[in-house]
């Protein structure tokens, strides 16, 4: 037999003599866990104590694989599972069923008697929770000299940690290796690391003590999955999550503790750091951010596990009478019996009892040991939700008193209604954290059989709940926190040559089945969302098959009917490669070139599109755009190309250079000079001899004003052009720039701007009133050009006629002084500067880059 105290460092093989107490103790990643739950089994029966629900359930999940669901219970103060004939119970330290004799009893995470909010729950399972034959405490090697102490029968096993730790220094978060874990301690600096996580490395799993279980587990399983390989946490990680970590970095070295900031101790950094490193796999720690590197004295204490004992522990009283409302409190608050012994200071329970002892109505009903008994059983509801002191006493109190009423439980319609608030899954990240942390408040209360009539109901409605908010908050934390394009390739891009690419839909360039870019037309424009490393890699994996895909294009191109090509107003030429797959894109621009009515083409910019296969585009372009030119401007290319001679041969060159309008007076000598036989072919071929222009009427359609605009564009380099509405013959000038309404077969007068043919039927009509002497404006006239009939006065001065008394009336006359004086002023107007603040000066947003 092994003497009391004495250090073992056996592997606990072989069999044990009866009500044996053992201390397992060491670093983690020792196994001791494994170790109890193998020792628990090896019994007809057992109960194990754990810190955390999450790990319960994880302790629970692995039994149930081994021994069957009818053999095992699980209890917290959450989810009670409990099988008629369950011979092992799984269960949270603070669940534990102490009134139940079992043949084995484990505690783990021993060290936390020393924790000033839990501590003296665990206190007193070391000193009061046994097995009949075997008890075993598991937990840090710092808790050996106080265990001696306390309970002098029991002996010592030390376990080795599997994997060695060293430390890596100070890593930049975008310089972390994978399988790390950044350890930070608020719920805002995990949220923003793990944004920037997100950006430089794809995504990142988060885990905070205020998720649920449920939601921790999902992270959790995003993180072991591989889908990332960056985790950020509290120091929640820093007992009963077992992962796959490799490297922990701390982004922080103090804590808020509940009461204060404090600096984290020397055996809380080696906890939490000795979650790096699985079983034989070797683990690191360092530091990140704006962290600065540890000391080495406290880097030699973390690598090699030595820390300062525990001299003292937590204890609160748990022998309570019941006898009266005062009795219990000094009962809660008797001074501790032992040196190594510290009274805990009042937890939540024993502030919220003291509050309720207050209110005069509470105290009169809790007056038997029943009453007093059911007040502190309300008084141990918990506040997952950490409200406001004064909040959680009030839901405390109208707990007791349903529960003290004639009905002896909670209104159905009551409970519901609270369950009903919470029952919504809208909401951000930390509207959904807080609901979820309210609705296990709720659990708990349904977990309470006698204060329901239908328990079960309330257990599966508020379970229901806490799912559904946290398969919500996981969504949302995933949405938030993890790339999942980024999480993938990141992890290939040292190789891209292993990166799968593939051309789909709509010309979707995709890698490893995530998009990355998009070919359009014939250039390939990759996803704006990709940059750096990652942007280089995803185009190196993408070009395998660009190059052919591309060419592919070009050939299918250049064989392309005209339908398939449309021309932009911003003078781009779209290509659509397939309709029905809404593929395509630009692949040309217009650029000027000899003539107006020939502009240049430039193929748009493409990596792969070089040599024979540019030009064969670049002819195809020009044939369409000829083709187009030809079919919308007929009249003009029929008259630039017609066998004239003369005087109407230059004329019509003039007006092919001029898209179809020139104003007379400019052509006043050439057309002076017209012999009549010449202006015959030239009315033959649609030129119209207006009193104020020569234009082409075809050319005053909408699509040919269209076409017009964007040729003239191309000619002089201007901005790109929005044509007048179809159908409007008078429109506000505005500050157009110059040239724009003649382009668009328009003329400015005064603040106007007159389509061409209705000034032309304007002028003509006025001139003929005007032959028989002076004349007075009639509404007739004004209908002309959509003005009204007082507008028409200024309209008639720009075009040389004069203020003339008719009468009583105001009249005109024409006078060819005047006229040619207007002339004038409207090509100096013309060639104006254009305001840049007009609405015009919007068009040049639209000004052809380097298609």
């Amino acid at each position: 037999m092994v003497r009391s105290g004495m250090v073992v460092t056996s592997s606990l093989s072989g069999s044990l003599p009866a009500d044996r107490v053992l201390a397992v103790l060491g670093p983690t990643n020792t196994g001791k866990t494994h170790l109890a739950v193998e020792r628990m089994l090896g019994h007809a029966g057992g109960i194990i104590g754990l810190p955390l629900r999450l790990l319960a359930r994880e302790i629970y999940d692995r039994v149930v694989r081994l021994k069957g669901e009818r053999e095992v219970a699980l209890i917290t103060g959450e989810e009670k599972l409990l099988p008629k004939h369950a011979r092992w119970f799984v269960c949270t330290v603070e669940s534990m069923p102490l009134d139940r004799p079992v043949p084995f009893l484990a505690v783990d995470e021993i060290q936390l008697c020393a924790d000033g909010e839990r501590g003296h729950v665990f206190t007193d399972r070391l000193l009061k929770a046994r097995g009949l034959r075997e008890t075993m405490f598991l937990g840090a090697e710092t808790m050996r000299p106080i265990i001696r102490r306390l309970v002098p029968e029991a002996e010592h096993v030390a376990r080795p940690r599997f994997s060695t730790l060293t430390y890596a220094g100070h890593k930049k978060l975008s310089r972390l290796p994978r399988r790390s874990a950044v350890v930070a301690f608020s719920a805002s600096e995990v949220y923003a690391i793990a944004e920037q996580v997100r950006r430089q490395r794809g995504g990142a799993a988060v885990v905070l003590g205020a998720l649920s279980p449920r939601t921790r587990n999902a992270q959790v399983a995003l993180y072991q999955a591989g889908e990332v390989d960056y985790l950020v946490a509290t120091d929640a990680i820093g007992m009963g999550l077992n992962m796959d970590v490799d490297h922990v970095a701390f982004a922080g070295l103090r804590k808020f503790d509940g009461y204060a900031p404090r600096d984290l101790t020397p055996a809380e950094l080696g906890q939490i750091a000795g979650r790096a490193g699985r079983h034989m796999r070797q683990g690191s720690f360092g530091v990140t951010g704006e962290v600065e590197p540890l000391a080495a004295d406290l880097i030699e204490r973390i690598e090699n596990h030595r820390f300062d004992t525990v001299k003292a522990v937590q204890w609160r009283n748990s022998d309570l009478e019941f006898r009266s409302l005062d009795g219990l409190i000094r009962d809660l608050e008797r001074p501790s019996p032992h040196p190594a012994l510290l009274r805990a200071r009042d937890a939540d329970d024993c502030l919220a009892l003291k509050a309720l002892a207050r209110d005069a109505a509470i105290a009169a009903r809790a007056v038997s040991p029943a009453a007093i008994r059911l007040l502190w059983e309300v008084c141990q509801i918990p506040d997952f939700a950490k409200t406001m002191h004064e909040a959680h006493v009030r839901l405390l109190r109208r707990v007791y008193d349903h529960l003290m009423g004639p009905q002896g439980v909670l209104p159905p319609d009551w409970v519901g209604r609270h369950l009903q608030r919470l029952d919504r899954t809208d909401g951000d990240i930390d509207t959904l954290s807080g609901r979820i942390a309210h609705v296990r408040t709720w659990t708990y209360i349904a977990h309470r059989d006698a204060w329901h009539r239908d328990a079960t109901h309330w257990q599966e409605r508020a379970r229901a709940i806490e799912d559904r908010l946290s398969d919500a908050l996981h969504e949302r934390l995933t949405q938030r926190f993890v790339d999942r394009r980024n999480a993938v390739l990141l992890r290939r891009l040292g190789d891209p040559t292993e990166l799968l690419p593939a051309i789909a839909e709509g010309g979707a360039v995709l890698v490893e089945g995530h998009f990355v870019g998009r070919i359009e037309g014939l250039s390939f424009a990759p996803d704006a969302a990709a940059s750096g490393n990652e942007g280089r890699a995803l185009r190196t994996a993408a070009n395998r098959v660009l190059a052919a895909e591309i060419a592919a294009r070009a050939a299918r191109l250049a064989e392309a009917p005209d339908q398939d090509f449309a021309l932009g107003p911003d003078g781009r030429i779209a290509w659509i490669a397939d309709r029905a797959r809404q593929d395509g894109g630009p692949v040309g621009r217009l650029a000027a070139g000899a003539t107006a009515l020939a502009p240049r083409i430039e193929v748009a910019a493409a990596d792969f599109l070089e040599g024979p296969m540019r030009e064969a585009v670049r002819r195809r372009l020009a044939d369409w755009l000829a083709a187009h030119v030809a079919r919308v401007l007929g009249p003009l290319v029929r008259l630039q190309q017609a066998p004239l001679d003369g005087g109407a041969r230059g004329i019509a060159f003039r007006l092919a250079e001029a898209l179809g309008v020139l104003s007379r007076r400019e052509l006043a000598e050439a057309v002076a000079a017209l012999a009549l036989p010449e202006r015959a072919a030239l009315k033959r071929l649609g030129v119209r001899f207006g009193p104020e222009d020569i234009y082409l009427p075809a050319m005053l359609k909408p699509a040919a004003v269209a076409l017009r605009l964007q040729l003239w564009a191309a000619a002089t380099g201007s901005a790109a052009t929005v044509p007048p509405q179809p159908g409007a013959v008078s429109l506000p000038r505005g500050e157009a720039p110059a040239g724009y309404w003649v382009a668009a077969g328009f003329r400015e007068l005064g603040e106007r701007a007159i389509r061409i043919d209705m000034l032309d039927r304007l002028a003509t009509a006025a001139r003929r009133l005007a032959a028989n002497g002076a004349f007075v404006p009639d509404a007739q006239l004004s209908s002309l050009v959509g003005l009204r009939r007082q507008e028409l006065p200024e309209l008639l001065r720009a075009l040389g006629f004069r203020d003339h008394q008719v009468g009583e009336a105001a009249g005109f006359r024409f006078d060819d002084e005047a006229a040619r004086r207007a002339a004038r002023a409207r090509r100096r107007a013309s060639r104006r500067p254009h305001d840049p603040h007009s609405p015009f000066a919007g068009l040049a947003g639209l000004r052809l880059g380097g298609a």
